[in-house]
This record gives C-alpha cells, structure tokens and sequence, in this order.
C-alpha cells in the first residue's frame, strides 16, 4: 500500500512541506516517480485536459517533458484545510525553436487518507519571455534551498 506523509488532516507546515515535495518530485521530470504521488483513480483537469488514472498521468507528464524543454518549477501555498490544499506556482521552458515561455497557474488538491492526491484541478496560463527575462536559473532538478520563492521574486 503506498503511503505519502505528511498525511491529512494538514497543518500550516504539513501543507508546505506537501508543496514542497510536489515541486522536488515535478522537478524531477521523472514521469513514473511523480504519478506515485497520485491515487490509482486520481482524477485530473489540465488546463483543458483532463486526466483519470496514474497510466494518463505518466503519458500526459511524459508528453509535457518532451515539449517543455528546460522546465523548471516553483509552488507556493496559497491556502489549506484538511484534506485540501491550494497552490499557485510558475514555471519557466523553452520549446524546441528556443522561445522561453513563463506559465502561471493555481492548482486545487485533494488527498486521500494515504496522503495520495486523489482530484487536481489546474488553471494555467503560458506568457513568452525573452531569455534576458528569465528569473529560474539552477541547475535542472530541485531548486535550491536558498533560491528565492514566488512571493520574493515579485511573481
């Protein structure tokens, strides 16, 4: 049975510490890693997509890695109680011609007792940006600790 501490009912740092490890593990960009975080019967909407089952989260996440080149994410909380948290975030890619984009969005979470995300709703909006404009600069992978936050970067 997988389990994904910190578990419901959450707290103000149970929530960001759940923020937290849905940036590292999207971060990642491994496509089966992330879908662990998900219920079996987890149920999604994507911007217009919309998702049912950890086998459509891996092809949907491998679809997405594939074209948004360079990704790199950062989460913030915006709001919990306690099964639900919710999150807005940004991140930064580039496609195959070079063209950087910056994708805003909110997203709503629900957890199963297991602390396995069981509904995932996500507004998303994609802005092009100069290269010049581009404020997500570490190495592809987790973002450091030290790294400013959405807030401290005035997004």
């Amino acid at each position: 049975m997988n389990v994904k501490p910190p578990l419901p009912p959450f707290d103000a740092r149970s929530a960001a510490q759940k923020v937290r490890m849905a940036e590292d593990g999207w971060n990642s960009r491994d496509p089966e890693q992330v879908s662990l975080a998900y219920s079996q019967d987890s149920i999604w909407r994507n911007r217009a997509e919309f998702i049912n089952g950890r086998a459509e989260i891996q092809a949907f996440l491998t679809r997405k890695w594939s074209k948004e080149l360079e990704y790199r994410l950062i989460k913030e909380l915006w709001a919990f109680s306690d099964r639900r948290i919710a999150v807005r975030f940004a991140y930064e890619w580039r496609d195959d011609s070079g063209q950087w984009y910056r994708a805003y969005g909110n997203e709503n979470w629900e957890f199963d007792d297991r602390g396995l995300m069981r509904r995932r709703i996500a507004s998303i909006n994609d802005l092009p940006i100069r290269d010049g404009d581009r404020k997500f600069h570490w190495p592809q992978g987790r973002r450091p600790d030290d790294h400013p936050g959405l807030s401290d970067l005035g997004l």
